[in-house]
Formats: C-alpha cells, sequence, structure tokens
C-alpha cells in the first residue's frame, strides 16, 4: 500500500467531516440565529453533498 496515498485520504476524510459539520450545524442553528433562508439552504446542501461524498469514499475504501 501507498502510505502517502492513505494520509492524503485520511486528510480528505477529515476535511469532508469538518465541512459537514459546520454546514449542518450552520443549518440548524441558522433559523434561531437570523439567517437568511437562502444561506440556510445553501448550507444544508453542501451538507448534503458532504455526505454523498463521505458515501462514495467509503464505498470505494471497502471494494480496494
Amino acid at each position: 500500500m501507498n502510505d502517502t496515498k492513505n494520509a492524503g485520504g485520511t486528510m480528505v476524510t477529515a476535511s469532508l467531516w469538518l465541512v459537514f459539520l459546520v454546514s449542518a450545524a450552520a443549518n440548524a442553528i441558522g433559523q434561531f440565529a437570523g439567517m437568511d433562508w437562502t444561506l440556510r439552504m445553501i448550507a444544508g446542501g453542501v451538507s448534503v453533498v458532504c455526505i454523498v461524498l463521505l458515501v462514495i469514499r467509503y464505498v470505494a475504501r471497502r471494494r480496494s
């Protein structure tokens, strides 16, 4: 196995989790914080994209 590839993959996965958590929190707390509806929907969309990418990465890792 290539350790460099795994190290980079771990960084990407961690970054996706971080972006997911921040965007999900912004989406959930946005209404109470007075965020505009459009910004909350964008944050929700970013959360969904992160979930999809994390699932794709998980499936790809399981197949290899």
